[in-house]
């Protein structure tokens, strides 16, 4: 690999001085291209069924369109497993292995990212085959009685253990910068890769207990029974900061590459470390908010996870601030005037952009409605109704998912080396899926405000309430322009494969900051991760000990169900 590498003036940085020579092996590049393809492969695949769940909603029963699926959970399983644990994995892994790399200006370690790659590959096999066969209806949150087939949960360890190799990958990569550049400050690009894996590292820990430990065995007929509460708990320790770990990876690409697809650039290198640090250590002691109507659980412990869970708002909201001082910066350069002109100056022509700023416009109803989630007593309204799965498509659905549909019309063409086929038709694209999710959410939290119960197969359900008609038909409507733009997505990174205009690929975007790192005073602190990793340790102990202490040993006293 070839890359000019200099030294920023003020602070003594290495940085990369001009983007067209960031380069990476050819065979790393392939890696991280067949990481896109079987992430996109399984949103394809999940949006086919998201489709029958929204027009289920509006009372249409479509499951004879799917030959050999068994059932509406089968299809929602699918669903779930392939857009919010399989695109992630294999999207992140892909895409912060490259941004990690670009940071830092140097390769990955080549066995590292080959291992997980296939790592990832094999979990995905194991986890599908139990999935299509109808032997793990369990949805991708599989609480326990309900007991899927030991291949499920053994594939999605093997997801998880991929992570947890890339996370090595990343490490070895400082480690072997550090090396060369002795005291100085840790690339902001590279440092907010870092950070999003150190904190799935500890976030990750929960999952991995309670399927390793407790559900493969129990699956496997080496464990009587199982313990819904303590399994339950060991999965919220890591299912809420997997949100972040689907999010983070949008935020590094908001923070550092969109600012200069914009024409702008990041208001403060520090406070962007500051933000990640905080969802390092906030992210993880947050997991009762999603078990308010849990018995077992202490009422004290409930209260504390909901202060933690309005303390990890906080980064979003300086984001929020960060990210659009980067935009406005971008829209005055492009000629925009008065207090909102700026926003209408922008680049929206650039597909890659207007996906990512229309997922920021989405993540904002988003955010607010995850507010009514953490509250204790408004989440009492809308607990299990349709408002939640309302909320998070407007947040992994798209804040995340429009942002990876975003970022892959710059990533792709530059992994092969080809112009981007349909522009006009991409930017198309992302308003067909924001108008279809703001149409799909909009039933889906009105649903849920009138009792609209979650996973529920309502086209065959016997009873309903006349309320709910009409936001079944909203989230019906919305659900189809929904997967008509993921559909459109997937043409035209096809096209853009195989006949895209060669040798006219994109940079790789890089941001400059208005405020550079500097090597003095407390900001190098900021660099010292394993002080911050002890300090999340500490409030994963103050938050989740407690309950620990007091239901263990697991009872393991409930008989396995195989309802479907």
């Amino acid at each position: 690999m070839s890359t000019l590498v200099a030294t920023h003036p003020a602070t003594g940085t290495p940085v990369v001085d001009n983007p067209a020579a960031f380069t990476l092996p050819a065979s790393q590049k392939a890696v991280i291209r067949w990481y896109l393809y079987i992430g996109f492969a399984a949103m394809g695949i999940a949006v086919v069924h998201g489709l029958a769940q929204a027009l289920s909603y509006a009372g249409k029963d479509v499951l004879a369109w799917f030959p050999g699926l068994k059932n509406y959970y089968q299809g929602l399983t699918i669903h779930g497993v392939f857009n919010a644990i399989v695109l992630t994995f294999a999207f992140t892994n892909g895409f912060l292995t490259l941004t990690t790399a670009r940071g830092l200006g140097r390769p990955a370690h080549n066995g590292l990212l080959h291992a997980s790659f296939w790592t990832l590959v094999a979990g995905v096999a194991l986890a599908s085959y139990a999935m299509f066969t109808g032997k793990a209806s369990v949805l991708y949150t599989f609480y326990p009685p309900l007991q899927a087939h030991w291949a499920y949960y053994l594939g999605l360890a093997l997801l998880v253990v991929s992570t947890w190799i890339t996370s090595v990958n990343l490490f070895v990569m400082l480690a072997g910068w550090r090396r060369e550049h002795p005291g100085e400050r840790i690339p902001l690009m590279a440092f907010v890769s870092i950070a999003t894996y150190a904190m799935w590292d500890l976030a990750s820990i929960g999952i991995a207990v309670e399927v390793v430990a407790l559900l493969l065995p129990w699956s496997l007929g080496l464990l009587a029974g199982s313990d819904p509460l303590f399994s339950r708990t060991l999965f919220w320790f890591s299912g809420h900061p997997i949100v972040y770990f689907w999010l983070l990876p949008a935020y590094i690409s908001w923070y550092l590459m969109v600012p200069k697809q914009a024409g702008g650039k990041l208001f403060s290198d520090p406070l962007t470390r500051v933000v990640f640090l905080l969802f390092l250590l906030l992210s993880i002691p947050v997991g009762f908010h999603h078990q308010y109507t849990d018995p077992g659980i202490a009422q004290s412990m409930k209260v504390v996870h909901a202060i933690f869970t309005f303390g990890v708002f906080f980064p979003s909201v300086i984001t929020a601030f960060s990210v659009v001082s980067a935009l406005e910066m971008g829209g005055r350069n492009h000629g925009g005037r008065g207090l909102v002109g700026w926003f209408f100056k922008l680049p929206w022509s650039d597909p890659s952009l207007a996906a990512q700023l229309l997922a920021m416009l989405v993540f904002v109803l988003g955010g607010v409605t995850g507010l009514i989630n953490a509250s204790y007593t408004m989440n009492q309204v809308v607990h299990n109704t349709t408002w939640v799965p309302g909320h998070f498509h407007m947040t992994v659905g798209t804040a995340v998912l429009l942002s990876f549909m975003g970022i892959a019309y710059w990533l792709i063409p530059w992994l092969k080396d080809r112009a981007l086929w349909g522009k006009k038709l991409a930017v198309l694209q992302s308003w067909l899926y924001f108008v279809g999710v703001l149409i799909f959410a909009r039933g889906m939290v009105s649903g849920g405000l009138e009792g609209l119960p979650r996973r529920t197969f309502r086209a065959g359900a016997t009873y309903t309430k006349e309320s709910w008609d009409l936001a079944g038909i909203w989230t019906g409507v919305g659900g189809t322009l929904m997967f008509v733009s993921a559909m459109l997505f997937l043409l035209i990174l096809g096209m853009t494969v195989f006949f895209g205009k060669k040798g006219e690929a994109p940079e790789v975007p890089f941001t400059e900051t208005v405020k550079p790192p500097r090597k003095t005073g407390w900001e190098p602190r900021l660099d010292h991760f394993k002080w911050y990793i002890v300090a999340t340790i500490i409030l994963i102990v103050v938050a989740y000990v407690p309950f620990l202490i007091q239901s263990f040993p697991p009872k393991l006293t409930s008989p396995a169900f195989k309802v479907f």
